[in-house]
């Protein structure tokens, strides 16, 4: 029996001509309102999709034939994952055709902020001939900070090298020996601030990334640095910014992405500044970026009908896994204690090690290691990370990644444990299940703690001697946060303990730092568990 695809955003011609040569049935449902897809959907094998439609449950339970949804662009957050993972629907995406296009769009912010293109370009059209007050700056020798070297970032670098700049770079994911290879100077976020002459970002909005350029880090760069934001809105805090330019700290910002699109009022304001440039999220739309990635998915969802190789699936393992129910826990442990040792370990890693403890972990290492990797690099970084990438990814990042497996020698029948390395400095957490999904860490850095993992948990270092504890306890209550459960760990009495402790909301960074100054204490982090 024929396939049958269906689409209902608008693709690129060549999708359908794709389609029909491999045999399948093509229907274009781009003009059918949601109710008329909910109504003819069934029967479907394939389903194609830009970002006008979602697939929610209504959809995937109408849609009852379904085998794949090819998603014509990186991000797949209109699509239902877990009910398409659960009803064994394939989700591919097109994760590589937008890096150009994206690239050259930064770089050409970069040239118009330089430059001062478009208030220069104002005057002229407006009747005037004035030259001196559009004086702009060369990017020869200049140095060019990246945020985020992910493929995006890479080709930025690759540009900016071209132009003879000098390319500085921050990411946690990377090794110094990767980006030597590159050609980027790998440096903290403090120097990159304070050396760039223009600095880019280039990260996924995460909560450590929301407001990375804020009134306090673009007062440690140097006056006049150029700001360039091409990646996502709420990167740059926009009222940080605009009190910024007003100021005359940044000297000018270029703008492709915003907080709120369509930006509200309050934003327009720091778009009308004379010294940005701003475009309206056009990045990524370009005539060729646009066949890429059309081109991609329709290849994969045909080689998924066709039971070939898929290459972008973004839950093809998960697919194969969910029908065997003694491992679905021991998958989101996995995950869990992957994002957890991220948020843990505040330095570089250069090599990751999973350790699998007991027999249904040793079963099922491949898969654990691949679903910790996800769970650590989902934490920083810009594309989606999935269970079928994220091994590809850290190669591509210089990270070594390694699995054991070993015969239960805890007092838990199965355990996982995860080691990172950096350079001089190591960790390890451990965990496992109690009951059902009742995923616990048991240990981090040999301090046996139990450590629901689930909304946030406030982590720290301090000396084992009396009012420790009510010092931290102070400081939360006098700012309304309130304490769901303590955990402590120690190795001696009178010595250094762990103390977890769950709160019922996130921690601001300034909490965070008053926690840090009191005497003896250190290593405190927010560990966020997503439900």
């Amino acid at each position: 029996m024929q396939a049958r695809v269906l689409i209902t955003d608008s693709l690129h011609p060549l999708c359908f001509d794709l389609l029909t040569d491999a045999g399948f049935e093509v229907v274009d449902g781009s003009k059918w309102t949601r109710e008329e897809i909910l109504d003819r959907c069934d029967g479907f094998q394939g389903w194609i999709i830009r970002s006008g439609t979602k697939i929610d449950a209504p959809f995937l339970e109408a849609a009852k034939a379904l085998i794949a949804i090819g998603r014509a662009g990186v991000g797949v957050d209109n699509v239902d994952i877990p009910l398409a993972t659960k009803k064994g629907v394939l989700v591919l995406n097109a994760p590589e055709g937008n890096t150009i296009s994206t690239a050259e769009h930064t770089i050409a912010m970069l040239l118009a902020m330089a430059r001062k293109i478009s208030p220069a370009a104002a005057s002229l059209l407006s009747g005037k001939w004035d030259r001196k007050p559009y004086t702009g700056t060369e990017l020869f020798g200049k140095t060019i900070g990246i945020a985020g070297i992910g493929k995006i970032g890479r080709a930025v670098a690759e540009r900016c090298l071209a132009f003879n700049m000098t390319v500085i770079g921050y990411d946690p994911m990377l090794t110094t020996e990767a980006a030597d290879k590159m050609g980027i100077e790998l440096v903290d976020l403090n120097q990159l601030f304070k050396r760039s002459d223009f600095i880019t970002v280039h990260t996924p909005l995460i909560p450590a990334t929301a407001g990375l350029l804020n009134d306090d880090t673009i007062a440690t760069c140097k006056r006049g640095v150029g700001i360039i934001n091409c990646a996502r809105g709420g990167i740059v805090d926009e009222a940080a910014l605009l009190r910024a330019l007003e100021s005359g700290q940044v000297g000018a910002a270029a703008l492709d992405v915003y907080s709120s699109e369509p930006p509200t009022e309050a934003i327009f304001d720091l778009i009308r500044h004379p010294n940005v440039v701003a475009t309206p999220h056009i990045a990524a739309s370009t005539e060729e970026a646009g066949e890429k990635v059309a081109v991609q998915v329709t290849e994969q969802v045909i080689n998924a009908l066709s039971g070939e190789v898929v290459l972008t699936a973004v839950n093809a393992l998960a697919v194969r896994m969910s029908a065997q129910p003694e491992v679905k826990p021991y998958m989101l442990l996995a995950e869990r204690l992957g994002s957890a040792a991220h948020q843990i370990f505040q330095h570089p890693v250069d090599r990751l090690l999973i350790r699998c403890h007991g027999d249904v972990p040793r079963r099922y290492k491949d898969v654990l290691k691949v679903v910790a990797l996800k769970g650590f690099l989902s934490a920083n970084w810009k594309e989606p990370v999935n269970l079928v990438n994220a091994e590809v990814i850290a190669l591509e990042s210089g990270l070594a990644v390694d699995v054991e497996t070993f015969q239960s020698e805890h007092s838990f029948s199965n355990l996982i444990e995860l080691r990172l390395q950096g350079k001089d400095v190591a960790i390890s957490v451990a965990g496992t299940i109690f009951s059902g999904d009742d995923s616990r860490i048991t240990s981090v850095d040999g301090y046996n703690v139990e450590i629901k993992m689930e909304g946030q948990v406030l982590l720290y270092r301090n000396p084992d001697r009396p009012g420790m504890l009510a010092k931290v306890g102070h400081i939360l209550a006098k700012n309304d946060v309130n304490i769901g459960s303590l955990s402590l760990g120690r190795s001696r009495p009178g010595e250094e303990a762990l103390t977890a402790i769950t709160v019922d909301q996130a921690i601001s960074v300034e909490i965070l730092k008053e926690v840090a100054n009191i005497q003896g204490v250190k290593g405190v982090c927010m560990l966020e568990f997503m439900p």
